[in-house]
């Protein structure tokens, strides 16, 4: 990806323009997945730093799987807990007691704050300034992430800061040793532009280690579980419905019912949840086949729904379907789910 970035400007916004032409996405949103997968290129590349981290969420199920076409500005990566000294018997969910464990997680939480800023943050900055120069990027913490583990890159744009639809030139780094990273695979990604201009760059494409399609469902899937039982003083955060998108995206390739089959898998992600991303108010006896609910109940859908259609414009490419086409879909995963209980 270094040989595009020696193109000039002008050149380049003309590229970003025309996969705008064919795809259906923004410029700005394609100079942005250029810099998404240039960061992540160099996050993999860091010593001592890159075979730690494992790349998920949505962006990995554009980019890596290409099982989705939703836009995603944001970069989800997990940390390993051995270099922060929460593996093996150290891990929380190998504490003796509910109060070690959540000691163990406090503690996973600082470690993990001290290691993005003390060791990736400038190990990263070391790296963009040797490659792009001193000027015209930064790369800070997050200020608006109380955890301290989300980092801004704010890069270099091509683009003037104006214009309809325009995205703020920064890729959102978000880093944490809560979640589990098994199973995962090592998968090639590339940008759009140079999918398009392969000629442009002969090293446009970098190998990174993604989260497994089918860990990534079952995670949304308990998320959505998780979300029907959200109390009314507790707002949903927006663009959740994207996650119902994802899960519409993932059954109809097939990563469904790949899930379906491997309740040992669920069983694990259902497991995971409860400890490491535990809400007071989740009744976690209900993750399980049978009580298994993805759909939310008639008191929540307008909610989900004006959710999902502001999100239709800015955030997809290509055909979008109708909210009712997803829930249809989820109802009948849900349906056939909860079928397979015994006793």
């Amino acid at each position: 990806m270094k040989t595009f970035l020696q193109i000039p400007a002008e050149r380049r916004r003309l590229a970003f323009q025309q996969v705008d032409a064919t795809m259906g996405l923004q410029a700005f949103s394609v100079e942005k997945d250029f810099w998404v997968c240039w960061t992540l290129r160099e996050l993999f590349a860091l010593p001592s730093i890159g075979e730690h981290l494992t790349f998920k969420g949505g962006t990995s199920l554009s980019k890596a799987w290409h099982l989705i076409k939703r836009f995603s500005e944001d970069i989800d990566l997990i940390i390993d807990k051995g270099p922060l000294g929460f593996a093996g018997t150290a891990a929380p969910d190998q504490a003796p007691s509910k109060k070690q464990r959540k000691a163990r997680l406090d503690a996973l939480m600082v470690a993990c704050r001290q290691w993005v800023q003390g060791k990736l943050q400038p190990a990263l900055a070391a790296r963009i300034a040797e490659l792009l120069g001193p000027e015209g990027w930064k790369l800070e913490v997050d200020p608006d992430m109380a955890d301290g583990q989300c980092l801004l890159f704010h890069y270099p744009s091509v683009f003037p800061p104006t214009g309809a639809g325009y995205v703020p030139p920064k890729v959102k780094i978000e880093l944490g040793a809560r979640s589990d990273d098994w199973p995962h695979e090592e998968k090639l990604i590339t940008p759009y532009v140079l999918d398009l201009f392969p000629d442009l760059d002969p090293d446009r494409t970098t190998s990174v280690r993604v989260l497994a399609a089918e860990r990534t469902f079952w995670e949304k899937a308990c998320l959505l579980h998780e979300e029907t039982f959200r109390p009314a003083d507790k707002p949903r955060k927006i663009r959740m419905a994207r996650h119902y998108y994802d899960l519409w995206c993932l059954l109809g390739a097939g990563i469904g019912e790949r899930a379906l089959a491997d309740t040992a898998l669920f069983a694990r992600v259902a497991e995971h949840r409860e400890i490491f991303f535990r809400y007071s108010w989740v009744d976690y006896s209900t993750h399980r086949a049978g009580s298994f609910r993805l759909v939310p109940g008639a008191g929540q859908k307008s909610g989900w729904q004006a959710d999902y259609d502001e999100m239709r414009g800015p955030m997809f490419y290509g055909e979008t379907p109708p909210f009712d086409e997803i829930l249809a879909a989820v109802q009948n995963f849900q349906d056939r789910f909860n079928a397979t209980a015994t006793g």
